[in-house]
């Protein structure tokens, strides 16, 4: 699926603006309430469609057929901007040092699926829901104060300048370039508690952290100044769906 990246600020041209958010977790913008549920061992977050429970099992036996041994996490997500619906099957933590594993399935269900779409001849198939293989993610821990973060990739940065970069992020203690595309609005979209990415190159410092929305609600990506304690974002893009 195509997404298109959007700048939102460019340059350090302009004066800095001092920014300000509310504290994690609070937006202005008022948001959906939370669809995430918790029984049997089993994270649910139905926001795309509701699963009834013969066809969790399903899914369930389906997902450990493909390599998910042990089903923690089950969620349905939209593929924007088509009106097709997935679902996203997750595995038991695994936890070696700073690195977690776990693993990942993609799962079908004809009533939600592309219309006129199909299994591959190598998908494994129940009734309405097929899906591939599972496959393994890997996230790096990093620490804020006693709370743990998960976050894609880490590249060519410490583990510590990412945590103190991200600690900033959550206060809402950094500054922007000026711009009439980048407001507090626009900021509050971010979800700042899932990094997706750190990487650096020279002094060059790349972040990127979805937005709130959740899975396939797109992402934005961040070109920031880190120097002496201090955080400034240079450049803002944000990739739609």
């Amino acid at each position: 699926m195509k997404k298109v990246l959007l700048p939102l600020a460019f340059g350090l041209s302009c004066l800095l603006h001092l920014h300000a958010i509310p504290p994690p977790g609070v937006s202005p913008a008022k948001e959906a309430p939370s669809r995430i549920t918790k029984s049997g061992g089993i994270e649910r977050d139905y926001r795309a469609g509701k699963l009834t429970e013969a066809q969790e099992k399903i899914v369930i036996a389906l997902a450990k057929k493909q390599g998910v041994a042990k089903v923690v996490r089950i969620s349905t997500i939209h593929f924007h901007p088509s009106a097709a619906r997935g679902i996203r099957v997750e595995g038991a933590q695994e936890t070696n040092g700073r690195e977690v594993s776990y693993k990942t399935l993609s799962v079908n269900f004809k009533p939600w699926f592309h219309r006129g779409g199909g299994p591959r001849k190598e998908d494994a198939q129940m009734g309405d829901f097929w899906a591939g293989k599972a496959y393994e993610r890997k996230k790096t821990i990093l620490r804020i104060g006693e709370t743990e973060y998960l976050c894609g990739s880490i590249r060519g940065i410490e583990i510590e300048e990412c945590e103190a970069i991200l600690s900033l992020f959550l206060a809402g203690k950094f500054t922007y370039s000026p711009n009439p595309r980048i407001n507090d609005r626009l900021l509050g979209q971010v979800d700042w508690s899932k990094p997706n990415r750190f990487s650096k190159r020279g002094n060059d410092i790349s972040v990127g952290f979805p937005h709130k929305g959740g899975h396939g609600s797109g992402f934005f990506d961040l070109q920031v100044d880190f120097v002496d304690g201090k955080l400034n974002i240079k450049q803002m893009f944000q990739a739609i769906p």
